[in-house]
C-alpha cells in the first residue's frame, strides 16, 4: 500500500500584504494557546492584518478544481514555543477569511482553526517597475480592504528587520482549549519583499475579529510590508501538547 503523503496542503501564496499593529500583550493573553508564549520584536508585541492570494491549491497532492484560487484575509499574532534549547517561532490566528464555504469547512474540520466564508475580491496590477495590490472582503454589506502600491523590484529582507520578524515564523499553533494546543509546520523559502510606496486600509475590526480588536480601527499600523511569496506546504502531522 502506498504511504499517504505527509503534506496536507500545497499552494502558492502570492503578494502577501501585512499591516502590523503594536498591541498591548494583555489583549492577546486570552487567545494564547497553552504551552506557548508571546514573541516580541524590540520589546513590542504585534498583531497583523494580512491579505494574500492562494493559488494552485492541492490537498494531499490532489488539485482542487474551481476552488484552488482565492483571496485570504486573516488577523494573526506571533508566539514561540520553547523546548529545551529549541525555540519554535510561529503564529496564532484570531480569524481567517476565505470566499468559499467548502474551503472554510475543510479548514475548520481538519485544522481546528477559525475560518469564515464571506465575499472577497482582488485587484492586482503588476508592471515592470511597480505593482498595485488590493484585497477586499464584504461584511455587514460593506466592502473592507487592504491595499498597497509598491515597487516591483525584489529586495532581500534585512537581518533583524521587522520584515524578517513578521515573515520568519514557520509554525502554526492552535488553541484547542485551555489545556490542549496543536502545532503544525509551514514550509517555504525565505521571501523577497518589495518597497511599499503607500497603502490604504479600511477594516471593520469589531465585526471581523471582536470587540477586543475594535480599537485598531483608530490606530495606524506601525508598518505595512509586502512579500512576493512562493510555493508553500503545510504538513499533515499535528503535534498535540
Amino acid at each position: 500500500m502506498q504511504k499517504m503523503t505527509d503534506t496536507f496542503l500545497s499552494a502558492r501564496w502570492e503578494n502577501l500584504i501585512m499591516a502590523n499593529y503594536e498591541i498591548n500583550p494583555n489583549v492577546l493573553t486570552p487567545y494564547l494557546p497553552h504551552g506557548v508564549e508571546l514573541d516580541f520584536y524590540n520589546n513590542k508585541t504585534y498583531v497583523s492584518l494580512v491579505g494574500f492570494m492562494f493559488k494552485q491549491t492541492n490537498l494531499f497532492n490532489i488539485p482542487i478544481p474551481f476552488l484552488g484560487t482565492f483571496e485570504e484575509i486573516n488577523l494573526r499574532f506571533y508566539v514561540k514555543r520553547i523546548e529545551g534549547d529549541s525555540v519554535k517561532r510561529g503564529v496564532v490566528f484570531i480569524n481567517e477569511t476565505v470566499p468559499y464555504k467548502a474551503v472554510a469547512w475543510v479548514a475548520n474540520r481538519l485544522y481546528k482553526e477559525r475560518y469564515i466564508a464571506i465575499p472577497t475580491k482582488n485587484l492586482i496590477a503588476i508592471a515592470d517597475s511597480a505593482k498595485s495590490i488590493r484585497y477586499e472582503w464584504k461584511i455587514n454589506n460593506e466592502w473592507n480592504h487592504i491595499a498597497v502600491n509598491a515597487t516591483n523590484e525584489s529586495e532581500e529582507m534585512l537581518p533583524g528587520s521587522i520584515e524578517e520578524f513578521i515573515f520568519e515564523h514557520y509554525c502554526g499553533f492552535t488553541k484547542i482549549n485551555n489545556q490542549i494546543s496543536q502545532e503544525y509546520k509551514v514550509n517555504h523559502p525565505r521571501w523577497a519583499v518589495n518597497k511599499v510606496i503607500d497603502y490604504s486600509i479600511h477594516c471593520d475590526f469589531k465585526s471581523m475579529y471582536g470587540n477586543d480588536f475594535n480599537f485598531l480601527k483608530n490606530q495606524q499600523p506601525g508598518s505595512v510590508i509586502i512579500a512576493e511569496g512562493s510555493l508553500v506546504t503545510v504538513k499533515w502531522k499535528r503535534t498535540v501538547f
